[in-house]
């Protein structure tokens, strides 16, 4: 039987995709978090500027533009007193044949990766 990804894995996933991104943005890693519902789930550096990063695995009905509005204003306001800036960063994640469907283990994937969103 095909296993769908649990969502600690689509979170892991998403988090895999923000990470290659941010390094290839020459970002250096602070911290990492990969629990699900702990936020930030990156801290990262980039000169002297600290950023802190929500990652979030969207699948669909949900759209990569939808963004819980509470949280990352939580977030951004703890960051402010790190003087960091506060990025959001959705994922759309679905089946690599209709991105429709869930992704199940070991087929293929396709992705929606917008990029880092400062908040």
């Amino acid at each position: 039987m095909k296993e769908k990804l649990t969502a600690q894995e689509l979170h892991n996933l998403a988090m895999n995709i923000v990470g290659k991104d941010l390094e290839a943005q020459d970002y250096e890693f602070l911290a990492v978090n990969s629990k699900l519902k702990r936020n930030p789930q990156f801290v990262v550096q980039k000169g002297k500027q600290m950023s802190f990063v929500i990652v979030r695995a969207i699948c669909h009905p949900e759209k990569v533009s939808d963004m819980d509005k509470k949280l990352v204003q939580k977030v951004k306001d703890h960051g402010e007193k790190f003087d960091a800036t506060t990025f959001y960063a959705a994922v759309g994640l679905g089946h690599g044949e209709d991105f429709e469907r869930p992704v199940i283990k070991d087929e293929d994937f396709a992705q929606l990766y917008p990029g880092l969103k400062q908040v």
